[in-house]
């Protein structure tokens, strides 16, 4: 007999189905809770609210375990690619030889912009901040390519996505190009992915940039890491513009939004201004954790912690090595990445943040590497959304095609005045 839990309301009793999934989490469904009860839930924030049922990422946030499609995130580290994870994501499965090189034609096919897109980017003032850019032209695609904008035909959901995974590097690099007031260099055709990126960013007329390996393979591991991490605000989000209908195109410009956001995607950014604040005014790093630990000085330790992660976030200790790996590569002794290590080495050894389970997260060195590698701050958060496209693409899929979700719909607990008479003007 099916599990059930049981609700209590006054004298009358109810019986709500519980729903258990593959990894043995429970929940209960509070779908008819409504019609049969009158009462809804009050969950502010969503942060014990269930929004859908999907197959694509695992979280278990107490013993560290991160997955995409049931495969670990170490693994796919240590052996995969972004675009052979991108695959994974959206389509269910590690790809074959074939399915691999047969994707990889499609992203080189599709990397150019249309020159009337090219000619977008002059209508952005200087100084324009990059997502916005990114979020606006990500939009724009849908008026260059209308025949993708049926949402109801699979085929062209492939072609599409192939679109966005490919041009959204090209049109990251050419708003930071156009910002610098630099010529907007074309996508190589026998480059990869990551190495046709920073190809796009750095290279100047008569001189290609040729990047390092290791450089290359850091920022593949980066954008691989931030491939998708189940019901955040920008993945939310997504789902519930494309539950109304909506097409691809707009449902990740509406994302990009979202992740604009200082609290989701500018947490690397204040990372780094931590790290560099405390260089510049010589704090050490024991008097700076105690200033973090005293509740008067309203200071806060960023790049720890977690909304989901109450150990260590596991994406941290791999995103640590490719820092060291990269510093090593260049052989520069970024003050950055030690002082990072120190203070994380501080606040391990602390009774203090071990009880509050404070623990590094993914933006504690990825700013290091993007630092690293030339990346200018103000585009941390563009290459977070570059790497959230494909999770972006599998989470809106999910919902359209393979669960069928009905439009997003939150209820409220309305707070505001009873009803009031209306005054007319003469009388106010």
């Amino acid at each position: 007999m099916p599990e059930t839990a049981n609700l209590q309301l006054g004298e009358k009793k109810f019986d709500l189905p519980v729903v258990v999934g593959s990894e043995n989490e429970h929940a209960i469904d509070i779908s008819k809770l409504r019609d049969q009860t009158g009462y809804i839930t009050l969950d502010e924030g969503y942060g014990n609210t269930g929004s859908c049922q999907s197959s694509i990422t695992f979280i278990d946030g107490d013993r560290g375990i991160l997955r995409y499609r049931g495969v670990p995130i170490e693994d796919l580290a240590e052996q995969s690619s972004f675009i052979e994870t991108a695959h994974l994501l959206i389509w269910g499965q590690l790809p074959s030889s074939e399915q691999l090189d047969s994707f990889s034609r499609h992203l080189t096919h599709h990397q150019f912009l249309r020159e009337q897109l090219r000619q977008h980017f002059e209508v952005f003032p200087p100084g324009s901040p990059p997502m916005a850019v990114l979020s606006a032209v990500l939009n724009s695609l849908a008026c260059f390519y209308p025949e993708l904008l049926d949402t109801e035909d699979e085929e062209l959901f492939e072609e599409a996505a192939a679109r966005l995974i490919s041009k959204v590097r090209t049109i990251a690099a050419y708003s930071y190009k156009h910002d610098m007031g630099h010529y907007l260099v074309y996508p190589h055709p026998e480059k990869d992915f990551c190495e046709n990126f920073l190809h796009m960013m750095f290279s100047e007329p008569y001189r290609d940039y040729e990047p390092d390996p290791a450089l290359v393979r850091a920022l593949d591991v980066l954008l691989l890491l931030h491939a998708d991490h189940e019901q955040n605000c920008s993945t939310s989000t997504v789902r519930m513009v494309g539950s109304s209908g909506a097409n691809l195109f707009a449902s990740v410009a509406a994302g990009v939004s979202a992740l604009w956001g200082r609290l989701h995607g500018g947490a690397n950014v204040a990372v780094v201004s931590m790290l560099e604040s405390i260089l510049e005014q010589g704090i050490s790093v024991k008097d700076y954790v105690q200033q973090v630990k005293d509740k008067e000085a309203g200071i806060r330790l960023m790049g720890f912690g977690h909304r989901v992660y109450r150990n260590f976030d596991p994406r941290a200790k791999i995103i640590k090595k490719q820092a060291e790996a990269v510093l090593a590569k260049i052989q520069r002794d970024d003050p950055l990445l030690g002082l990072a290590e120190e203070l994380e080495g501080a606040a391990l050894a602390d009774d203090y943040f071990k009880e509050r389970s404070l623990y590094p997260n993914v933006d504690f060195y990825s700013g290091v590497i993007l630092r690293a590698l030339g990346i200018p701050t103000s585009m941390f958060t563009v290459m977070f959304a570059m790497g959230r496209m494909p999770g972006w693409i599998a989470q809106w899929y999910e919902d359209r095609f393979v669960t069928r979700g009905r439009i997003h719909r939150p209820r409220q607990v309305y707070t505001g005045p009873t009803e009031v008479c209306y005054v007319p003007l003469s009388h106010r």
